[in-house]
């Protein structure tokens, strides 16, 4: 995969990405991070990205011309087609205004052969890039930062460590919050946990077995999986309701999770 990144602050990027998942998958070729300085687009000796918006108001607003000669050096394929479908690439615009950034829309981005991360800054972008140059809006959180550059990076970590190769045991991604249920493929192996199935992940304890005190649920220590996959399935639903109730709203839950989640709610009461 390529990832591109568009911002008045390159340097930024000198850390973020340097360590972890997305060094490792950089070293392995598994994708390449390119950053591009927005203004070595400009024309005027102030090298200005920015001006005024019209009919007044606070801040400064990022102009067009500078992103639109940037993406078209990129070489991308046409908007159109990339909104069709017809090309396995995105420019996405990263803004408080944008949809929300979730695991699914990593697994899409992940399946894509190039993403183009437009890093926003100021009062915001000029409407056209939104209107006539990115696919796509995305936000990250229903909060507001100076810039896209700390979304850009955390989309390039979420995104990357889904390539296949990305982590150590993949098996691990599809056993994470917010990830869609993966049926598994041997209940007896040691491995054979439940997905999160769009909920949140399940409680985790590692060596020693107690701890000052607080032992590791002994469930956990008996060797049997049904129930250490049943006590792990209704603890991600304990938590799911504790700190994530609106992820329950549409959520595909089975028989044996709706018997479960009844009984949640019951002793929370």
């Amino acid at each position: 995969m390529k990832a591109d990144i568009v911002t008045i602050f390159p340097d930024f990027f000198r850390g973020p990405l340097d360590h972890g998942i997305t060094r490792r998958a950089a070293e392995m070729g598994l994708v390449k991070i390119e950053v591009h300085d927005l203004r070595q687009f400009t024309h005027d000796r102030h090298r200005t990205v920015d001006d005024r918006p019209f009919g007044g108001g606070e801040g400064m607003v990022l102009k067009p011309e500078p992103l639109f000669e940037c993406l078209e050096s990129l070489q991308l394929a046409p908007r159109a087609q990339r909104i069709a479908g017809n090309a396995r690439e995105t420019v996405i615009l990263l803004s408080a205004q944008g949809q929300r950034f979730t695991q699914k829309v990593a697994g899409e981005l992940a399946g894509l052969e190039r993403i183009v991360l437009i890093c926003g800054r100021y009062e915001g972008v000029d409407e056209r890039v939104a209107d006539f140059l990115a696919d796509r809006e995305l936000s990250i959180g229903d909060y507001v930062l100076s810039g896209g550059e700390l979304a850009a990076a955390v989309i390039v970590e979420a995104v990357t460590r889904l390539l296949p190769g990305a982590v150590g045991n993949q098996a691990s991604t599809r056993q994470e919050s917010f990830t869609a249920h993966v049926p598994a493929e041997d209940v007896s192996a040691a491995d054979s946990t439940c997905g999160s199935a769009e909920l949140l992940d399940y409680p985790h304890y590692t060596r020693p077995a107690e701890f000052r005190g607080m032992p590791v649920p002994e469930v956990l220590l008996n060797g049997d999986h049904q129930q250490i996959r049943r006590w792990r399935r209704e603890q991600a639903l304990k938590k799911t309701v504790r700190n994530r109730p609106d992820l329950l709203e549409g959520a595909e839950l089975s028989a044996e999770d709706a018997k479960m989640l009844a009984s949640v709610k019951r002793d929370r009461k």
